[in-house]
């Protein structure tokens, strides 16, 4: 296939105007998305951005490619017949953290486990944003919403752990308020071959706000944020004087660099492909208030379902010929109703 045409944040942007509460993190996602395209080096009559239902869910309308506003929590179904159908096509997928992992949690598990090659980016701000304020499944033990008025009982979902434990072959978080790391992990979720999934943190300042601020405001990042380089030591801190490492139980812990030494840092392999260390450090941090991982968890090889599917359908017709729908319907077991 040719290059693509060079493009602009302009050339992706739609003549809609952008309809999200001032100040909401989406704004930002948005812009990332339509910086980051035009590097690619895609069409954008090959491009389409699925959604679900939610405030992420009016992402296809800003962006000037194909796109579907599905319903809830079923675009990572959508998506996976579209990718089937068309395995040209770059597909994205676009959801929130209530529409990805309430409703929609069968259907994001079955795509990543598949490995359909499409790329899920997960809105995760921890609450009910277009419905106003309800508690979700990301949301923390005792968060006191409309829906749970005595704090919600209801243990929640780390997104990449559920990624991980579903065996995707790409997952990655980001946030908001850091662009050129979400254009990187975009990027990289975009380069590899079946399913990715990036999480972002994204900020509701309406109904959850400052829930990452802990973590994500500049001043904060350093001491909070513990960026995941493949095959570099993992240490974080203004001055590098924190690392991770596995205890003599097996845990992954954070400890103090002079206390362990460096030799005992764990080395970041995004490409082990037993993802239990992967997970382990999915785990790290119990919530978004403690020093937290960044950055790309696991990117492995594995086989693509749609070229797997579309191998299989040609071996069969090469073994056996065209199908014949007719004896298909009317093949055993069956039976005449009197």
């Amino acid at each position: 296939m040719a290059n693509a045409p060079v493009t602009t944040k302009k050339d992706w942007a739609t003549d809609q105007e952008v309809r999200w509460c001032p100040g909401c993190g989406d704004y930002s996602i948005l812009t990332a998305v339509q910086l980051m395209m035009p590097d690619l080096d895609v069409r954008r009559e090959d491009t389409v951005f699925i959604s679900g239902i939610g405030c992420a869910a009016r992402f296809p309308y800003y962006m000037n490619t194909y796109g579907m506003h599905s319903i809830h929590g079923r675009s990572p179904a959508f998506a996976t017949g579209l990718a089937m159908a068309r395995p040209d096509l770059d597909v994205w997928v676009i959801g929130g953290d209530g529409d990805m992992l309430s409703i929609g949690g069968n259907h994001l598990i079955h795509a990543l486990r598949r490995n359909v090659n499409v790329n899920i980016l997960l809105f995760n701000n921890m609450i009910y944003g277009l419905t106003k304020g309800q508690y979700s499944p990301t949301s923390e033990v005792g968060k006191v919403t409309k829906s749970s008025p005595y704090g919600s009982i209801d243990q929640p979902f780390n997104a990449v752990s559920l990624a991980l434990g579903a065996e995707a072959s790409f997952v990655a978080r980001t946030h908001d308020m850091d662009r050129k790391h979400m254009q990187e992990m975009f990027s990289r979720a975009h380069a590899h071959e079946g399913a990715s999934l990036v999480e972002v943190f994204q900020n509701c300042n309406v109904f959850n706000d400052g829930q990452f601020d802990m973590i994500s405001k500049r001043a904060n990042r350093d001491a909070m944020l513990i960026n995941l380089v493949h095959g570099e030591p993992i240490r974080f801190g203004a001055e590098n004087e924190r690392g991770v490492v596995v205890d003599e139980a097996g845990n992954v812990v954070i400890a103090e660099i002079a206390d362990v030494g460096e030799d005992a840092l764990l080395v970041h392999d995004e490409q082990r492909p037993d993802p239990a260390v992967s997970f382990a450090l999915s785990r790290l941090a119990a919530s978004p208030h403690s020093p937290t991982p960044v950055g790309v968890f696991r990117s492995i090889n594995r086989t693509e379902y749609a070229t797997e599917a579309t191998n299989q359908l040609a071996a069969a017709q090469e073994a056996k010929g065209p199908g014949d729908l007719a004896a298909l319907l009317r093949s055993n077991p069956t039976w005449d109703v009197a």
